[in-house]
């Protein structure tokens, strides 16, 4: 009977780790539930897992659609759900690794979504406060933060486009899969300890020569991808280098804050691991137990 384990948590804690020795210890296939590392192109910025990495473990829906390319939650949907049916009807063990929340979401649980071609809207030109007031127009029962422009400027462009708006997911928490689901964190400074360390490590390893090269070919999602869009900002002269490095942390930080509010609220399910960075056999010996 196939058996499907999920590692859900925040960025920088091991995920890809410990993907790998799940994998390795249930004869499993590792499936992508990171929205980043659908892009063929990107490598470093995204801290996507190296061929040499992956220990001749097979991995799905990793590097399939270009940056130049629309990719919806739809698409990701329809793709992972028909990969997990087919693994699980072979008997496969499966590790799905990830950490955007509603990739997860829309995998595993009953969460219903339409295929729409939904046109690139500019919406460069409006405030964060002014595209809040906008999906309050639709629907003031929105739960959308205002600081969340990406969610925002999907509603409001989703609206216009079908004259439907897109209900609250909040009470979507009916599993159509059977699984375990782990989550990996760690205490705020040390996440943040991590994660700054890990930017100096993408400097080291290339990022910005991969950035440039990126860039010059105008990619249409360049400027989505934390690590990109602040060296963007370097490559047209608004700020120094060093700036855009701090900015890549911050940022990093910031994601990293909004990941655990997401699964706090959206995936109250998981069973959290607290990683520990001088010891992580620990904490995979912990993910075991608990498995076992």
């Amino acid at each position: 009977m196939s058996r499907v384990i999920v590692i859900a948590g925040l960025t920088a804690t091991g995920k890809t780790d410990a993907s790998i020795y799940l994998a390795k210890k249930y004869n499993a296939v590792i499936l992508n539930a990171d929205s980043t590392q659908v892009y063929k192109e990107p490598l470093i910025a995204t801290a996507k897992i190296k061929e040499n990495e992956k220990d001749n473990i097979e991995h799905y829906l990793f590097d399939i659609v270009s940056l130049n390319q629309d990719y919806t939650l739809y698409d990701y949907q329809k793709d992972a759900r028909n990969l997990l049916d087919k693994f699980i009807k072979e008997d496969k063990n499966v590790i799905i690794v990830g950490g955007s929340g509603l990739y997860l979401k829309a995998l595993l649980y009953d969460y219903n979504l339409e295929e729409t071609k939904i046109k690139r809207v500019d919406y460069s030109n409006y405030t964060n406060t002014e595209l809040k007031a906008m999906a309050n127009n639709i629907n003031p029962n929105n739960n959308i933060h205002v600081n969340n422009r990406q969610r925002l400027e999907r509603y409001i462009t989703y609206y216009n486009e079908t004259g439907k708006y897109i209900e609250n997911k909040n009470e979507i928490n009916n599993r159509i899969y059977d699984f375990d689901l782990i989550g990996l964190y760690a205490p705020k400074n040390e996440l943040y300890e991590r994660i700054n360390s890990r930017v100096d490590k993408m400097f080291s390893e290339g990022l910005l020569e991969e950035a440039k090269s990126l860039y010059s070919k105008h990619y249409k999602k360049f400027s989505s991808i934390i690590g990109y869009k602040e060296l963007e900002m370097y490559f047209e002269n608004k700020i120094t280098l060093d700036e855009a490095k701090e900015l890549i942390k911050k940022n990093t930080r910031h994601y990293a804050k909004r990941q655990m509010t997401w699964f706090k609220n959206q995936m109250t399910d998981i069973t959290w691991f607290k990683v520990n960075y001088n010891n992580f056999e620990e904490t995979l010996n912990e993910i075991k137990n608990f498995l076992e």
